[in-house]
């Protein structure tokens, strides 16, 4: 039997559409988790959604970047590596197509990270390691780019 993990999650479109618009549809929506806070998002302000809510793409990154983190602490603990501080600023490149539809082309996770260890070579490895560690990383299908600043 496989090792197999269920997620789910509630999504609820809590817009409405303005028919005088062309039928433009309000795009903010609800996530709702289990035993969790929701969050509330709504599509990017390019595309005719509120700045001031999360946006997919927002989340896409997120998740990413912290998967990726998750997976580097998770090497780092099987080689007792203590890291002091990490930071990322992913960016994250979306191609808009003639038709309308889109889809992420690279993200760069470029990651400030601070370590105890005196062989910054042996962190290195374990950052380039991480990658085939992520879940997330593993199930997308554009580039990513790792630029970690490691020092100590």
């Amino acid at each position: 039997m496989r090792n197999t993990h269920k997620y789910k999650i509630g999504l609820l479109w809590q817009g409405a559409i303005d028919l005088n618009k062309n039928y433009r549809y309000s795009k903010t929506y609800q996530l709702s988790f289990e035993n969790k806070p929701a969050i509330i998002g709504s599509a990017d302000a390019t595309f005719h959604g509120d700045a001031n809510l999360y946006n997919p793409e927002e989340l896409l990154l997120s998740a990413l970047a912290s998967c990726h983190m998750m997976s580097f602490f998770y090497l780092c603990s099987k080689e007792k590596i203590k890291i002091e501080s990490y930071q990322d600023e992913p960016i994250g490149f979306l191609k808009v197509n003639a038709n309308g539809s889109g889809q992420f082309e690279e993200v760069i996770l470029q990651p400030n990270i601070k370590t105890y260890e005196e062989n910054l070579k042996k962190v290195v490895l374990l950052f380039e390691q991480a990658n085939e560690y992520c879940f997330i990383a593993r199930s997308c299908n554009f580039k990513i780019k790792y630029l970690p600043k490691i020092s100590n």
